[in-house]
């Protein structure tokens, strides 16, 4: 499996990180939360194993982020924290198992494996808007019987405006979900960017097919049209 671990402390990412890759599973590693959710929305992971607190943005608003944008990678979340209500807000933020620190590594891998599993066996949810199909899971995009190829991003944005059919989608909303909430004036990424993406995603799923399915709301941001354009 190809796997992200999302942890601070870098004694343990490093330790987790030569375990899982002595496993033959292909790891990455981030050490803050805002990286972990650039690399978990844009690099295909099978699974990751996220701590629950992290610089920048814990694993709570990672994995609530992730599944906002119908991203279904399963997520194992460590903690050092073993209260019931800190488990129940972490399975309810998203998170698929739960494992609180000090832990046994022949547990984790278990439980990675069994997420393996899971995954493998589990539906590929679709986000539609007429006849275009968004394909969360396999990171797939058509419109008809027509493959649409995307980049990480691409799916990124268009997935954030087709889980809110026909609703407004505010510019800053797809800047909070996508590049995370170091965005704008002082966070390096210039909030403009967002028009970039929906312009190369118009040319890609619009253009080609004489349709028009994502408008513009002035003053706003933009609307994906429910019926596809």
């Amino acid at each position: 499996m190809r796997i992200l671990v999302v942890e601070d402390e870098t004694g343990l990412a490093d330790s987790l990180r030569r375990g899982i890759s002595a496993e033959g599973h292909w790891v990455d590693l981030a050490h803050d939360g805002h990286r972990g959710l650039d690399l978990a929305l844009t690099g295909g992971y099978d699974a990751i194993v996220l701590d629950l607190m992290l610089p920048g943005l814990s694993g709570y608003e990672i994995c609530r982020r992730m599944r906002r944008l119908g991203d279904l990678t399963p997520v194992l979340m460590l903690t050092a924290k073993d209260g019931e209500y800190d488990e129940a807000d972490g399975l309810d933020s998203g998170a698929d198992d739960y494992l609180t620190k000090p832990f046994s590594f022949v547990v984790l891998l278990a439980r990675l494996r069994a997420l393996g599993r899971r995954a493998g066996a589990a539906r590929q949810d679709t986000l539609q808007a007429g006849d275009l199909t968004l394909d969360t899971a396999a990171r797939r995009c058509r419109r008809g019987e027509r493959e649409i190829e995307l980049t990480a991003r691409e799916l990124a944005v268009l997935a954030c405006l087709m889980a809110e059919p026909g609703q407004a989608v505010a510019k800053q909303h797809i800047l909070d979900e996508v590049w995370d909430s170091g965005a704008g004036p002082d966070g390096g990424i210039d909030p403009n960017i967002v028009e970039v993406y929906v312009s190369s995603l118009r040319k890609k799923i619009d253009s080609p097919f004489g349709r028009r399915s994502i408008l513009t709301v002035h003053g706003v941001g933009y609307r994906m049209a429910p019926d596809g354009g």
